[in-house]
């Protein structure tokens, strides 16, 4: 399929009627309505969401855990490669998303190219993340080094990704069907992202090092003790299965890139009011910052990611060390993965029929007894897969309704702002970037908490402290966390009648330009 040519043709089908007996004019009446998307055309557009989320599946279930027991650095340098990596998206994503709306229009688009380049750069870079560098002392600037090049070259590729979703189709349904598509791909991708990564680091799990712990504290001695029947792989092998993951990763991103740039045609903005150049980058940062529904949307979805990315970056230590699950915690996460996969169909015919802030909270606030039951309950494998199932719907409720409600924010913007163009690419980067800094804040300070707590690298149990710790950081706070965004979230204005009313005068605000397009074809025709 085409990837961004034809978008002259894709204006000139748009116009509308001025001669109501004309033969031709009639089959522009029957072109007046944007063609709907095909299947075909949103699943490739679904499959270029995948990879983000199977690196990121894998870097926030995983790195942390690697970082601590497989490179073996002190859970205080870990600490800051995971914030900093994060906050360094601070400069990136926005910046970024200003480029890109800078962009100009090419054969292949304003998009593409930006994906199309920076993929080879973000696979190798991510290879090397998940390599143990040869010299002892320069392992915290190694992985500091790849950990922030992959950050910025994986949002050259997912903010205009982001954005790409104004430019597939002009029509609200159509986008908010390839989204439904692009949401059940994505979550599907964290499932491969923590299949992959589980299943074949899982097949390779170090043994642990017993401490002065596992003598003192009888419940973990006794696991412990089961343990050492079981056969375990050496460091050197744990090592390797951690870069043969991210090969396979690797492969499976370019093949995603590669899939979204074929089938994919990026279609330029068919409305074209006032100013034709494009906004400096203070000039559409004070707009959309300035943005009412977008600012309430950004700050109740930035608590109720974090929290759910505490819940993410902690829950495999969880498993492995307060639950004692240290031989089945990749299949535990992998169930969370799949149970919100199945979910996604459920929760965008839910958002449908009730509306989308129903949804957020419903959805949202589903996770929150569950959260509180897995730390309230002893030890218990069955108890820890219900939970896991559980989790995994409002996982998928946290995945869609985001990036749903996102372009009805951006269509409110231009009906409040009709002579701004080319800001759509700054919603998206600046909240990729909320959404990452999230990220590194509940990485950074859960992993200096476990640090304050006497955290043992590698060891078979760990102490009371962090055991304790790690509770606080998979459910008190996170209930906490949502409850503050759903606060927020409660001032969002745009309700489902007021959604569908935009709706309506942007299809009038369409068809009075595409009018005007076609008077004005038909003077110079006449000249």
């Amino acid at each position: 399929m085409a990837r961004g040519e034809g978008a002259e043709q894709y204006a000139a089908t748009s116009l509308l009627p001025v001669k109501p007996l004309s033969p031709d004019s009639i089959k522009i009446v029957n072109r007046r309505q944007p063609k709907g998307l095909s299947v075909c055309s949103k699943l490739c557009y679904a499959i270029g969401g995948a990879p983000y989320q199977i690196t990121g599946s894998a870097l926030g279930f995983f790195l942390q855990i690697y970082l601590l027991d497989v490179a073996q650095l002190d859970p205080f340098y870990a600490s800051i490669i995971l914030f900093v990596g994060r906050a360094w998206d601070a400069i990136t994503d926005p910046t970024v998303g200003f480029l890109v709306s800078r962009s100009r229009w090419t054969r292949c688009g304003r998009m593409m190219p930006w994906i199309l380049l920076s993929t080879p750069l973000a696979v190798l870079t991510y290879f090397l993340l998940w390599c143990v560098p040869p010299l002892e002392q320069g392992k915290v600037l190694w992985y500091l080094l790849f950990y922030c090049l992959f950050q910025s070259l994986q949002t050259c590729f997912h903010v205009p990704y982001s954005a790409l979703t104004m430019f597939i189709s002009s029509d609200q349904k159509e986008r908010d069907s390839a989204t439904a598509y692009r949401m059940t791909v994505e979550v599907l991708g964290t499932v491969v992202g923590t299949a992959i990564q589980g299943q074949i680091v899982g097949g390779a799990v170090t043994q642990c090092i017993p401490t002065e712990f596992d003598v003192t504290d009888s419940v973990n001695s006794s696991h412990v003790g089961s343990e050492f029947n079981v056969s375990y792989a050496s460091l050197e092998e744990t090592k390797q299965a951690y870069m043969i993951a991210s090969g396979v990763i690797c492969a499976v991103y370019v093949l995603c890139a590669a899939i979204l740039f074929l089938g994919v045609k990026e279609r330029k903005e068919s409305v074209h009011h006032g100013k034709s150049e494009p906004m400096s980058f203070f000039e559409g940062l004070r707009l959309v910052m300035g943005h009412g529904p977008y600012v309430r949307l950004v700050m109740g979805f930035l608590f109720t990611s974090l929290a759910f990315m505490l819940l993410e970056g902690n829950f495999a230590l969880f498993c492995t060390y307060t639950l004692g699950f240290r031989n089945d915690f990749q299949n535990i996460l992998l169930v969370i993965m799949l149970s919100g996969t199945l979910s996604i169909p459920f929760w965008q015919w839910f958002l449908t029929r009730f509306g989308k802030k129903t949804a957020v909270y419903i959805g949202i606030t589903w996770a929150v007894p569950f959260m509180i039951l897995v730390v309230s309950v002893q030890s218990s494998l069955p108890i820890s897969y219900m939970v896991s199932v559980a989790a995994g719907v409002s996982v998928a409720a946290a995945f869609l309704l985001p990036w749903s409600m996102l372009p009805d924010v951006v269509d409110d913007f231009k009906l409040k702002n009709p002579d701004v163009r080319g800001h759509e690419a700054i919603f998206y980067s600046f909240y990729v970037f909320f959404t990452k800094f999230a990220s590194g804040i509940s990485l950074g300070i859960s992993t200096l908490s476990l640090d304050f707590a006497g955290y043992v690298t590698r060891g078979c149990s760990q102490p009371q402290a962090v055991n304790l710790t790690l509770k606080v950081l998979v459910a008190p706070a996170p209930v906490v966390l949502i409850a503050l965004g759903l606060f927020i979230f409660k001032t969002y204005p745009i309700d489902e009648q007021t959604r569908q009313d935009n709706r309506r005068r942007l299809l009038e605000m369409l068809e009075s330009e595409q009018e005007s397009d076609t008077k004005s074809n038909e003077l110079k025709t006449v000249v």
